[in-house]
């Protein structure tokens, strides 16, 4: 069917009542996004603002024992329980939400500025660059990630600095390959051409007036590799390679309770509760901005 003739149906009476259930579905997307957006920062905002506050907000110290009251069940005094040592869950769940907060949002920020930088400026120079860049690229993607984090740690020893060196190495790579990618379209776009044409520099081209197309993709998956990041952090420091005991972590924690998840199921499950929660606000976050950016990108005449 022709656009013309598809105008003339669309304007007739039935076509109408298809124009005006598209453009009620379209609203109902754009509400959902803006309340999946604002659901997502509120908990993650709520979250993040209750850990690095905690001393104004009353929690002491995380690694306060009483022997006497181990293992006590959820109540109003211990919200969370305590564990085998007598220590109050919830108070170790927030200060441990500072050190996974900060690996993930630090390491994620490290690798997407990294990552982009360099994916853009080999898609938009080409040439060797561009074929040196993949083939980096190409190498750390294919080695398997689990495996070169836990080799990073083994020559660091256990503790963050070794996951924070092994991430950053190993995630800046997905960043790359995905602003290469974009920056291949635009390059062709004929903003692109017309700053050529001007006579811009290769820097002004790419920083100023590229790289804000560039990163739409890049800051979606951003959203994504927080969560990873957490889990991450929150699977080395199970396996005893992450963060050492007394320092409270989020998988640590998830880690003390193992032994006793049958006779005190809080120990593990509260803390395991709480990542969930967390990964769930970031992954709003990242179906908002999706959602945001795709919908301002066909606005613009975007293909």
């Amino acid at each position: 069917m022709s656009a013309d003739a598809l105008g003339l149906k669309l304007g007739g009476p039935g076509g109408q009542a298809v124009v005006a259930r598209l453009r009620k579905r379209a609203a109902e997307e754009r509400r959902w996004a803006k309340v999946t957006l604002r659901v997502g920062i509120a908990i993650v905002a709520i979250v993040a603002f209750v850990c690095f506050a905690a001393p104004l907000l009353g929690f002491a110290d995380p690694n306060q024992q009483n022997l006497l009251g181990a293992l006590k069940p959820p109540s109003l005094e211990h919200p969370f329980g305590t564990d085998a040592l007598g220590r109050d869950i919830l108070t170790r769940v927030v200060y441990g939400g500072r050190i996974d907060l900060t690996f993930a949002v630090l390491t994620t920020i490290a690798a997407f500025v990294l990552g982009t930088l360099v994916g853009a400026v080999a898609g938009y120079r080409g040439g060797w660059l561009d074929t040196f860049v993949n083939r980096l690229v190409d190498t750390v993607v294919a080695f398997p990630f689990i495996v070169f984090i836990l080799a990073i740690v083994t020559i660091t020893g256990p503790g963050l600095k070794g996951a924070y060196i092994g991430v950053i190495a190993v995630s800046w790579a997905l960043y790359a390959r995905m602003a290469r990618a974009e920056m291949l379209v635009e390059r062709e776009r004929e903003y692109i051409l017309a700053a050529k044409t001007l006579g811009y520099s290769t820097r002004r081209i790419v920083f100023r007036h590229a790289l804000p197309n560039v990163v739409r993709a890049s800051i979606v998956f951003s959203m994504a590799e927080i969560v990873l990041n957490i889990l991450l952090l929150s699977s080395l420091s199970y396996l005893g390679l992450g963060v050492q005991p007394p320092t409270p972590e989020w998988g640590a924690l998830v880690a003390e309770g193992q032994d006793v998840l049958l006779t005190s199921w809080w120990v593990a499950t509260l803390p395991g509760l709480v990542i969930v929660l967390v990964g769930i606000g970031f992954s709003l976050i990242g179906d908002g901005i999706a959602d945001r950016f795709g919908r301002d990108f066909s606005l613009s005449g975007g293909e």
